[in-house]
């Protein structure tokens, strides 16, 4: 059974180099059209009803601006 999750992402530390993007098996992620204060396009959850809280992005992502949290029944984990 896969878990609901949600992806919470930090556009400031976010660089945009499109690991996390990459490693998604679901497509949650997309590059945001705005950028941050320092120029770059960073990912955003862009179908948070197909996160299956993985943690692929989370892992792959080299400046640590990703929290992935597990839905289960209502509570974070």
């Amino acid at each position: 059974m896969a878990f609901k999750g949600r992806v919470e992402i930090d556009r400031e530390r976010c660089k945009g180099c499109l690991l996390c993007l990459r490693s998604c098996p679901t497509d949650v992620l997309a590059v945001s059209e705005e950028p941050n204060s320092w120029g770059y396009y960073p990912v955003m959850e862009a179908a948070e009803e197909k996160c299956i809280a993985c943690g692929n992005c989370y892992l792959v992502c080299p400046d640590v601006a990703i929290t992935v949290y597990r839905i289960d029944g209502g509570s974070n984990a």
